[in-house]
């Protein structure tokens, strides 16, 4: 793999579990911290542990770690996706000790040189906030293409106490669906993640809903969450209509009750905002998702996430 001056770069493996999920902590949280807010992770130092599980489970050995050559710790990293239609670049994290030594510029130079091999663009879902990492992934050639409000529901034990938006049946997913929802994705949002969808179906380490909305041409809608004790998100998921993705919505939200999942609105459809914000939402951050090359305008309602990433 490339080197850098004092540090090189090499695939994460499994036994680097407890030390990339300790710099993801502390480096999400010190940034946080360093512009006033609060700690995304509570608890302990391996509270984040389940972003590496998930993504060794689903692509073993596709992240990067950037090494220390003298200490020979780790000092930065990345979790990589590679997709049937492009690469997914999922956290980026560099130890805050560490900064100014060109170590995410080199692992994102990495991953570019991995797709671009393969004539596959690299997709993002970047923080407005952290102009830095912003200014990493534009100074590269990455062009933003959908911008999005992270809102998030405080969700009573007793569940939302608000009708359902609309008569718009919503169902639990099954592999049955796999095809078809391969298809709408491709059609709304121009990629596809097969084995995400597998994955997130199966749900073998317990951690996932996926709801489905039906038409009489077929799925026109799907939503997963995430019920992660460090990440309690609604996404990834696409829908043809406002309507779909509202009642998609509802029903997630419904299935965390109890908790405060975080969900990523386009802000491009005022009406799923605005109903979001009858159900209680508030906006804690925005987001804008970034591709190094082509991508698709959506042609629908998507909803991203961060775990996996899926732009």
């Amino acid at each position: 793999m490339s080197k850098a001056t004092g540090f090189h770069l090499r695939s994460m493996l499994r036994e680097d579990r407890d030390e990339v999920t300790r710099l993801v902590f502390h480096s999400t949280n010190r940034y946080y911290e360093s512009i006033g807010r609060e700690a995304i992770f509570k608890g302990d130092e391996l509270t984040p542990v389940d972003m590496f599980d998930v993504y060794e489970r689903i692509d073993p050995g596709e992240g990067i770690v950037a090494v220390d050559d003298q200490s020979g710790r780790i000092i930065g990293l990345c979790f990589v996706h590679p997709r049937e239609t492009h690469f997914s670049l999922g956290i980026m994290n560099a130890h805050p000790d560490h900064f100014g030594r060109g170590v995410a510029r080199t692992i994102l130079g990495e991953i570019i040189n991995r797709a671009q091999a393969v004539n596959l663009p690299v997709r993002l879902v970047s923080s407005c906030l952290n102009l830095d990492s912003y200014s990493l992934y534009t100074r590269a050639g990455f062009v933003p293409f959908a911008t999005f409000q992270d809102m998030y529901v405080a969700v009573p034990d007793a569940g939302l106490p608000h009708p359902p938006p609309n008569e718009i049946a919503v169902r639990s997913a099954t592999l049955g669906d796999v095809p078809a929802m391969v298809e709408l994705e491709r059609k709304v949002a121009g990629i596809s993640r097969v084995d995400d969808y597998r994955y997130f179906i199966r749900n073998e380490d317990k951690l996932w809903r996926v709801s489905i909305v039906e038409s009489p041409d077929g799925i026109d809608g799907f939503l997963v969450s995430c019920g992660s004790h460090a990440l309690n998100m609604i996404g990834p998921g696409v829908a043809v209509t406002r309507d779909q993705a509202a009642a998609l919505v509802y029903d997630q939200l419904n299935q965390h009750r109890g908790r405060c999942p975080v969900l990523l609105a386009p802000v491009s459809c005022g009406e799923l905002v605005k109903q979001l914000y009858a159900w209680g939402a508030r906006n804690c951050e925005m987001h804008v998702a970034q591709s190094y090359g082509p991508a698709q305008v959506p042609a629908g309602v998507i909803m991203p996430s961060f775990l996996p990433e899926t732009a």
